[in-house]
């Protein structure tokens, strides 16, 4: 089984091709303004379980989700690759990297992303809290859990019109689907990474929106220093998308002894 995704060839084919991973609610359709910027390299954008025209493919573990992944990536003979994600597209592909079978990576960056969580006492608090949310899914019409759910701090910087044209495009999702991805990749279901993270043998860069204040000091528990993304919190590709792509551009170009 493979998951559904766009392929779209680039200009330059010695080029790695851009694998994008997008986060909880979206689609590989998140992507489709910023990969205009990007036209150089061949790129593959993926709906992740349960979302998008992946809605009916689930998974109940990183270890089923990284399979889906690695198959999907198999079947389009994509052998050498940069893999960016953001928040849970972000987890994916943090964990993916950090797996035996990607000898043909050839770089990471993710956007607003957790690396995991040491304390077992909060990751049984995070698995109880995603347990809720998804009962919720379950129970109750999409538009009002999405309504609470992008009141939840990490997304303040988000104005009211921007919080309701995420509502008004994720209410068409399959609330069942989500509520089961939720639980199976709830950050305290997830391995905890930090380690395995700082010892990867290839670049690995972390982007956040400047008013992320969260993810800013993730990103330096791991000992990186944070690419900035101007007038944007959280979901920076979509506030800002022409700095982000830029600051992507840019890393992407860097030369390999110049990385980190």
């Amino acid at each position: 089984m493979i998951l559904h995704a766009i392929f779209r060839e680039g200009r330059d084919a010695n080029l790695p091709c851009l694998v994008w991973l997008h986060g909880f609610l979206g689609s590989q359709q998140e992507w489709e303004v910023v990969s205009e910027h990007f036209t150089d390299w061949p790129q593959l954008r993926i709906d992740l379980p349960g979302h998008g025209k992946s809605a009916d493919i689930t998974a109940t573990n990183f270890s089923q989700f990284e399979k889906l992944l690695h198959d999907t990536l198999l079947s389009y003979n994509i052998l050498n690759y940069w893999m960016i994600g953001y928040s849970l597209g972000g987890r994916v592909a943090m964990y993916h990297a950090c797996q035996g079978e990607n000898a043909g990576m050839c770089g990471l960056i993710v956007e607003g992303s957790h690396p995991g969580l040491i304390d077992e006492n909060a990751r049984r608090e995070r698995q109880a809290n995603d347990h809720l949310w998804a009962q919720r899914l379950r129970t109750e019409p999409l538009k009002d859990v999405l309504h609470d759910w992008y009141q939840q701090a990490v997304f303040q910087s988000l104005s009211d019109e921007q919080r309701s044209a995420l509502i008004a495009v994720r209410s068409q999702n399959n609330a069942l689907t989500l509520a089961t991805m939720l639980e199976a990749t709830s950050l305290g279901n997830q391995p905890d990474l930090q380690a395995r993270l700082k010892q990867l043998p290839l670049p690995f860069y972390y982007l956040c929106g400047e008013r992320d204040e969260k993810f800013r000091a993730v990103a330096q528990s791991l000992g990186l220093s944070p690419h900035l993304i101007t007038d944007a919190g959280h979901n920076a590709h979509r506030e800002n998308p022409a700095a982000f792509s830029a600051c992507v551009l840019n890393l992407l170009r860097k030369p390999i002894e110049d990385t980190p």
